[in-house]
C-alpha cells in the first residue's frame, strides 16, 4: 500500500470515529435554539431570590441551557471582568433597585446580559449571538419592571405617608397657634370689657360730680349777685 492510500485510510477511520460526536453536538445545538451560547466553567455565584412563592417575575426568554448558566460561574466571571477596561457597557436599564445590563467583551466577541439588584449581579447569561443577547436583555428589563412594582409602590406610599404626616404636623401647629391667638383674644376681650365697665362707672361718677359742681356754681353765682346788689345798694345809679 502506497503512502497516499495509507493517509486516505487514516482519514476515513477518523471521520467514522468523529461522526457520533458531531451528531450529538448538532442535536444539542438544535435543542437550545442557538449555536452561540457559551456556558462558563463552574464557579461561585450569587444566591438567587426564591421567586416560586413570592409571585415575582420569572424569565420566559431563556432556554434550559441558558437557565443553567446562572449556576455555572457566569456571575463570578463577570464580577472579575467588570472592573477591567476590556468590557464595554452597551445598555443599562434601572427600575427601582433592580437593573439589567448588556455588556460586550470585544476580545472574544462575547455578550454578557446581567440582571442585578442594588448593583449585585443576580443572573448573568453569556452568548456570542447579538440578536439573542438583545432578546434576553429586553426580557431582563421586563423582569425589572415587574420586580420593582411593589418596591416603587412602597416608596410612593412611604412618601405619601410622610407627606400626610407633615401636613398633619403643620395643621396641628397651625391649630395650636390659632388656639393661642384665640386665648389671647379672649383674655384681651375680658380686659377690655372690664376696662369699659370701669370707665362707664367713672363716667357716671364724673357726670354726677359735674352736676354737683354746676349746682355749686349756680349757688355761688347767686351769692355773688346778691352780695353785689347789697354792696351796690344806696349808691347813686349815675
Amino acid at each position: 500500500m502506497d503512502r497516499n492510500a495509507k493517509l486516505r485510510e487514516i482519514a476515513l477511520t477518523a471521520c467514522i470515529a468523529l461522526a457520533p460526536l458531531q451528531g450529538a453536538n448538532a442535536q444539542a445545538l438544535e435543542n437550545t435554539g442557538t449555536s452561540s451560547v457559551i456556558v462558563s466553567q463552574p464557579g461561585a455565584t450569587s444566591a438567587l431570590p426564591d421567586t416560586s412563592q413570592t409571585g415575582q417575575a420569572e424569565t420566559t426568554a431563556l432556554t434550559p441551557d441558558e437557565n443553567r448558566q446562572s449556576a455555572t460561574g457566569n456571575v463570578a466571571e463577570l464580577q472579575q471582568m467588570i472592573h477591567g477596561s476590556d468590557l464595554s457597557e452597551l445598555r443599562t436599564t434601572y427600575n427601582g433597585t433592580y437593573g439589567a445590563s448588556l455588556m460586550f467583551y470585544g476580545k472574544e466577541m462575547t455578550y454578557y446580559v446581567a440582571l442585578f439588584q442594588q448593583k449585585n449581579f443576580w443572573r448573568v447569561i453569556k452568548t456570542q449571538d447579538v440578536t439573542r443577547a438583545e432578546f434576553i436583555y429586553k426580557d431582563f428589563v421586563r423582569q425589572t419592571v415587574q420586580l420593582s412594582d411593589v418596591e416603587i409602590r412602597r416608596t410612593q406610599l412611604e412618601a405619601q405617608k410622610a407627606f400626610t404626616q407633615r401636613l398633619v404636623a403643620l395643621s396641628q401647629d397651625r391649630a395650636s397657634r390659632l388656639q393661642a391667638d384665640l386665648e389671647i383674644a379672649r383674655q384681651q376681650q375680658s380686659i377690655v370689657a372690664s376696662q369699659q365697665e370701669q370707665k362707664r362707672a367713672e363716667a357716671t361718677e364724673l357726670a354726677q360730680q359735674k352736676a354737683a359742681a354746676q349746682d355749686q356754681l349756680r349757688v355761688a353765682q347767686r351769692q355773688v349777685r346778691d352780695l353785689q346788689r347789697q354792696l351796690d345798694s344806696g349808691l347813686p345809679l349815675h
